[in-house]
């Protein structure tokens, strides 16, 4: 657009050079030439004022409309010159139509001119536009006008409207360059691009007319000379000013941008605006000189209008001083309002040359820094720095100073600074430019550091033994598995509990508890190495992460960290002196090694499930990780799973053994136990279905007495609490729903179901809960009996007694099961309202075969004798036990030798028939666990359980 402009402004110049070639073509261009050219313009500047909205637009209009007149002035002189063929009167419509050309414009540009937000600045406004406009014309009257003035005196005819009228182009020009010079000086920053190029159109106008008004050329002027190119140009400049400069910068003005960023302006146009009154003060002196040195008499209007001038310059040049006064007070006031706050911050503000040095020091940093303010000055700031921050602090500064300001007009700094005492003070810094240097507002942040350190420090170790807390050993544990460690594998993780710690709680209180896991934690870090990790991670639970040397001998160092671990665990089980006496504990630990790809909270599984190994192997040992114990756990949880499921979808069957009179074979009792029905049909047993639950953390205790709940189980298995509790409660509904339908059938045998001693005394088990069950399901007194065990030897026996004479008062039957094989057997025995004993399946497996265990039997049996009580054998499932319990006194037994686990309808029929075979006995048979007609098939359980048969 920019090359077009040129192309064709060029080739309008060199057309009016060479003629155009005719007289007649030379006429045509001169005149419509100029005018299609003004045309374009006001079509341009109108079409841009309606497409903007903004207080630009009058400028626009007015622009468009100067332009207009100018069209019509040239569109007349060619009627006159091209159609008529005739010379242009004068005056006429074409000189109306050019004098219309200057009032819209300078009004244009008044528009476009910065706004003066004073009194004052208005006033200087008017003197500045008076100053230039008074010194031109001055000049020109000295030159051409005072030629025009005294030909209208003349009194020739005619001439006083023709001096009038080329008086009248030369004063509007006047104005008109006034305006463009004091616009130049006064313009606004919004679309800068479109303003100059609009000025510059006009400015070239101006010329042009000023040529044409000169005695020189206005005498030999005519239509296509040279002159004409002048104001083609200038009207297609002015086309162009709008549209070429909203292309070349579409968004917010670059130019105005890039002067808003640059820091200095240069002197020369910075000074250009305060030259000004005094330059149009020199061309009105030149005016005068003029004709002065022309030998010609000064004229009137030169000197009133020379003396306007320097009137007008007085008047600015005195508002300038009460203005500097003015603003040289201001800034007085302001400076003493800054260095109030600058010498009263408790910030330390310091300037800093661009080479480093300290050029100002507030007074602040004698009590920040303890170093006076005078003793700093002069000082290199990066002798002050930290040696280990400095390198950080330089590349922070230069990046800041290699950014652009407008971007990031601060930064901040945070290094240790050197006080007076010698001392290093953490220092924060709000860093700014300042002559290419640096203002550091600063202030001390040692405290805060301090709190952030002691904070962090809190977060991540353990309060009361002071080692890294889970979080901390974690993230450790992170670190070793990657970085230059990443490739070592020997790395390993130690999970430590102590064995017997609740005990010291339960027994010398929680502050020995905590007075030994504090000498525990400190045995711990003396005996791990340099380098390594030792965290509590919890209650009674500590880790030790062991860093790798790089080995490949996977055995070697499995042996090397096996040993480590093991004398772990002896400086742990050494006796502790707490509270004037002397507490043992020990230590069962699980070591995990970083095999390749593990991740940190795998190691860390592993390890605790080694650990846990540990403990159910025995305790107070070493175990060392492998892959089966993450499937086994996988498959406990598969399985238990399976089993929650069981339980809520009503997958559990209810069986009953019955308990027989070894004298007669009648059935006394039966035994409710219960059993899983798998997806194909097979009964599982206690002991089977509770072994694969989750296995709690309280150890064996509890959990195995409640997995013994409903059948002959092993102690071992710890199922998940809250399932066996709820499986407990079905147990006891069912048994006593089932029963009480027996006993309106006619049978009226009494139903026992096994229940522990924690279940018995849990709070969601509240002793009028049976009590409404025996009411709701109608069942007599005496028909329940609750076999108790009792196996943990925490249980209060003070609550279980006074439980168990409630349940006595309902008329509910107490046998205590396991009678000879738990330690509190003779304490329950002694202390708690007992009505039977239940002899343990432990002593009658070996009853015949052991001598020892016989006399051990018969020795309980005689005490069960001579309390008046009753016995039932457990597990009697061979004829040689029949024998051998009825001679040594027992008088019931439960066991294969009679029966299995029968389903209802075959304990039904056994009821009816009412007796068992008894060997060496003359009792009728029954059926005992077969069915008429055919042989039975036995599933049989793990841990010599009693064989269950189907469904």
């Amino acid at each position: 657009m920019q090359l077009l402009l040129a192309v064709v402004s060029s080739g309008y110049a060199v057309g009016a050079a060479l003629g155009w070639g005719s007289e007649e073509l030379a006429e045509i261009m001169g005149d419509f030439g100029l005018s299609a050219a003004g045309l374009l313009a006001a079509v341009s500047c109108f079409t841009y004022a309606r497409a903007i909205d903004s207080r630009e637009r009058p400028a626009w209009l007015l622009f468009a409309f100067s332009s207009l007149m100018g069209c019509c002035g040239n569109a007349v002189w060619g009627w006159y010159e091209v159609v008529l063929g005739e010379a242009v009167p004068k005056p006429s419509l074409a000189d109306f139509a050019f004098l219309c050309f200057a009032p819209p414009a300078i009004v244009g540009l008044l528009v476009l001119a910065k706004r003066p937000v004073t009194r004052a600045g208005w006033v200087c406004l008017g003197l500045d536009s008076w100053l230039i406009g008074g010194s031109l014309l001055t000049l020109s009257w000295s030159l051409a006008l005072a030629h025009a003035a005294r030909t209208a005196q003349s009194g020739a005819p005619g001439s006083v409207p023709r001096a009038a009228l080329s008086l009248a182009y030369p004063l509007l020009d006047i104005a008109l360059v006034s305006m463009v010079l004091v616009l130049h000086f006064r313009r606004s920053e919004t679309n800068r691009s479109a303003v100059n190029t609009a000025i510059a159109a006009l400015a070239l106008t101006v010329l042009s007319d000023a040529l044409f008004t000169s005695p020189l050329l206005s005498a030999e002027y005519q239509s296509g000379q040279l002159l004409d190119a002048g104001w083609f140009a200038g009207s297609l400049l002015l086309a162009y000013a709008p549209w070429g400069a909203r292309r070349l910068h579409p968004g917010p003005d670059p130019v105005a941008h890039a002067r808003a960023e640059r820091p200095h302006s240069r002197p020369i146009t910075g000074s250009l605006p305060a030259l000004t009154p005094y330059l149009a003060a020199a061309v009105c002196t030149l005016g005068i000189l003029y004709n002065v040195v022309d030998g010609r008499k000064v004229d009137r209007v030169v000197v009133f209008t020379g003396c306007t001038v320097v009137l007008a310059l007085v008047i600015r040049q005195g508002i300038m001083l009460l203005d500097n006064i003015a603003l040289t007070q201001e800034l007085a006031q302001k400076e003493n309002h800054f260095r109030s706050l600058v010498q009263g911050s408790s910030d330390v503000i310091m300037i800093a040359a661009p080479t480093g040095t300290l050029r100002y020091v507030s007074p602040a940093a004698a009590g920040v820094y303890g170093r006076e303010a005078e003793e700093l000055v002069g000082t290199e700031l990066a002798t002050l720095i930290h040696p280990e921050d400095l390198g950080r602090v330089v590349h922070e500064v230069r990046r800041f100073l290699a950014a652009p300001p407008a971007e990031e007009p601060t930064t901040r700094i945070e290094c240790r600074f050197r006080s007076g005492g010698g001392e290093w003070l953490n220092v924060e810094s709000t860093v700014n430019r300042h002559q290419g240097g640096l203002i550091l507002n600063s202030r001390d942040v040692t405290e805060r550091v301090r709190l952030q350190a002691q904070l962090q420090h809190s977060a991540e170790h353990d309060p009361l033994t002071d080692l890294p807390n889970r979080a901390l050993f974690t993230r450790r544990v992170r670190q070793a598995l990657t970085g230059r460690r990443a490739g070592d594998h020997s790395t390993a993780v130690l999970f430590i509990d102590l064995d017997g710690f609740k005990a010291v709680n339960d027994t010398i209180g929680h502050q020995a508890g905590d007075e030994l896991l504090i000498e525990a934690a400190r045995r711990l870090q003396d005996s791990v190495r340099a380098g390594d990790t030792a965290a509590r991670l919890g209650g009674d639970e500590f880790a030790a992460l062991i860093l790798g040397d790089g080995s490949r001998d996977r055995s070697a160092r499995e042996y090397q960290v096996h040993e480590i671990a093991d004398r772990l665990r002896t400086t742990l089980s050494q006796p502790y002196r707490i509270a004037g006496s002397e507490v043992r504990v020990a230590a069962s630990i699980g070591v995990a090694f970083a095999d390749p790809g593990i991740t940190p909270s795998d190691l860390m599984r592993n390890a605790d499930l080694a650990m846990y190994r540990a403990k159910a192997g025995g305790k107070d040992r070493v175990e060392m990780y492998a892959p089966q114990m993450q499937a086994e756990v996988v498959r406990k949880a598969e399985l238990a799973g399976r089993l929650r499921t069981a339980l809520h979808d009503g997958e559990f069957a209810l069986l009953h053994q019955p308990v027989v009179s070894l004298a007669s074979g009648e059935i006394s009792a039966v035994v409710a136990q219960a059993r899983w029905r798998s997806a194909q049909g097979i009964l599982f047993t206690p002991a089977e279905f509770l072994r694969v639950a989750t296995y709690s953390e309280g150890g064996a205790g509890e959990g195995g007495a409640v997995a013994g709940e409903g059948g002959s189980t092993p102690r071992t298995a710890v199922p998940d609490a809250s399932r066996t509790a709820e499986l407990g409660r079905w147990l006891l509904e069912e048994a006593v729903g089932q029963a009480a339908e027996r006993h309106r059938a006619g049978h009226d045998v009494p139903v026992a179901v096994r229940m522990t001693a924690q279940r018995l005394l849990d709070r969601s088990m509240p002793l009028g809960s049976v009590e409404a069950l025996l009411t709701r399901n109608g069942l007599p007194s005496g028909a329940l009996v609750l076999e108790l065990a009792v196996s943990d030897p925490r249980v209060p026996f003070d609550d279980l007694e006074r439980r168990l004479a409630a349940l006595r008062r309902l008329g509910v039957l107490i046998a205590l099961d396991g009678f000879g094989s738990g330690y509190a057997a003779i304490s329950a025995l002694r202390r708690l309202p007992v009505d039977m004993l239940k002899l343990d399946r432990g002593l009658v497996e070996g009853v015949v075969e052991s001598p020892r265990l016989h006399k051990i039997t018969a020795g309980l049996l005689r005490i069960a004798n001579d309390l008046g009580m009753q016995s039932v054998a457990e597990g009697v499932d061979l004829p040689e036990q029949v024998m051998a319990l009825r001679a040594m006194g027992c008088t019931h037994g439960q066991g294969m030798a009679f029966s299995g686990p029968l389903d209802e309808y075959r304990l039904r029929r056994a009821l009816v028939r009412g007796t068992f075979p008894v060997p060496g006995g003359a009792a009728q048979p029954a059926l005992a666990g077969g069915s008429p007609g055919g042989s039975m098939v036995i599933h049989r359980g793990s841990h010599n359980e009693t064989p269950v048969p189907p469904a």
